[in-house]
């Protein structure tokens, strides 16, 4: 009985990546330049509180400062993932917002849609303005010693 040689890695073809592959690892490298995880919580704290007085605009405008509230906040929330997401350097600024809106969206907007939208809101907020950006590895370097200095004289010693 023969056994067959394993290839050598020489012989084999290069593997091509396929093009999901590709995409996945560009999307996990933009997402690791961002605050991602805390645009997409406060986006969704943004969704829950705008869709959840969604009801035909006659009966929003007789519900009154609730279902407008609502859909500003909701509008407002999702503006700022948004903002999180394309300017991370403004992540601080839109991060305050964030929790300020979900926190206001309590009293204003149905418990802050059911308290499922402010907790997202304010999770996301705390997240984007709390993340800082990836520093890239410090490489070692062997610093020279500098050789000790000389002890200061007073004037007049030799």
């Amino acid at each position: 009985m023969t056994t067959d040689p394993a290839p050598t890695p020489s012989s084999e073809a290069p593997v091509s990546r396929s093009p999901l592959r590709r995409a996945r690892t560009a999307f996990r490298r933009w997402r690791r330049t961002r605050p991602f995880w805390g645009a997409l919580w406060t986006g969704l704290g943004g969704f829950v509180i705008l869709f959840l007085p969604m009801a035909p605009l006659g009966k929003i405008l007789q519900v009154g400062v609730g279902g407008i509230a609502g859909m500003a906040g909701g509008v407002l929330l999702m503006a700022m993932a948004l903002l999180i997401l394309l300017m991370p350097g403004q992540r601080h600024t839109a991060g305050v917002i964030a929790v300020i809106a979900g926190v206001a969206s309590f009293p204003l907007s149905n418990l802050g849609g059911f308290v499922v939208g402010m907790v997202l809101a304010v999770l996301g907020g705390s997240m984007a303005f709390g993340w800082l950006p990836e520093r890239p590895a410090r490489r070692w370097r062997r610093f020279r010693r500098l050789p000790a200095a000389e002890p200061a004289r007073a004037p007049g010693t030799p």
